[in-house]
């Protein structure tokens, strides 16, 4: 099954705004910004399904591309950022950011969740899409979301599960963030 990966246009927070689960509002360069996203997607043709974080710039990036109505999922929201939702990190003066920044794979913020917490829920959902009898699904998301499902088909496809692996897989995919309304593409096997 091919996934076509999306991330959502850039949001109108300042930069360096600590942000995830928070429904922040698209910039003002949505237009621009969606109508490129929307002429890449249409090389991949027609979708068996498409879903998308029930997070508003997600859907808006997938209403402008067509699709009004995606399946919506909890597990394919940005990452939970906690007691630190919607502040600038230079503002942030929790002794443990700089702990966090160490181990952010598996340290939760306070009152919200590690990267792997996050990766789990991915994990969780791809387990599920792939029993569907479906060929192409198109995914719009956040991009810790896009990291996660690039570490889960690189760790699917070697095999390698062990916690070493995963720790550089983890930190190989995060090299290579899609940008603001980038796509990406992962394939995976049905389930068997």
């Amino acid at each position: 099954m091919k996934i076509v990966l999306v991330r959502h246009t850039r949001v109108a927070v300042p930069r360096g705004t600590c942000y995830g689960w928070t429904d922040v509002p698209v910039a003002d360069t949505f237009e621009e910004e969606a109508a490129a996203t929307k002429k890449q997607l249409e090389r991949y043709g027609a979708m068996d399904a498409v879903y998308a974080s029930p997070l508003t710039r997600a859907r808006l990036l997938a209403d402008y591309c067509g699709y009004p109505t995606p399946q919506t999922d909890d597990r394919l929201k940005e990452m939970n950022m906690g007691q630190w939702e919607m502040k600038r990190y230079d503002d942030i003066t929790d002794p443990y950011l700089e702990e966090w920044y160490r181990d952010y794979l598996y340290l939760p913020t306070p009152d919200g969740e590690s990267f792997m917490m996050q990766y789990e829920r991915v994990a969780a959902f791809l387990k599920e899409l792939r029993r569907k009898d479906y060929r192409q699904v198109a995914i719009f998301a956040h991009a810790g979301v896009l990291v996660a499902a690039q570490a889960f088909e690189r760790m699917e496809t070697t095999g390698n599960m062990g916690e070493m692996g995963t720790v550089s897989t983890f930190k190989e995919v995060w090299k290579h963030l899609t940008d603001y309304g980038g796509i990406i593409e992962i394939n995976l096997e049905k389930e068997k």
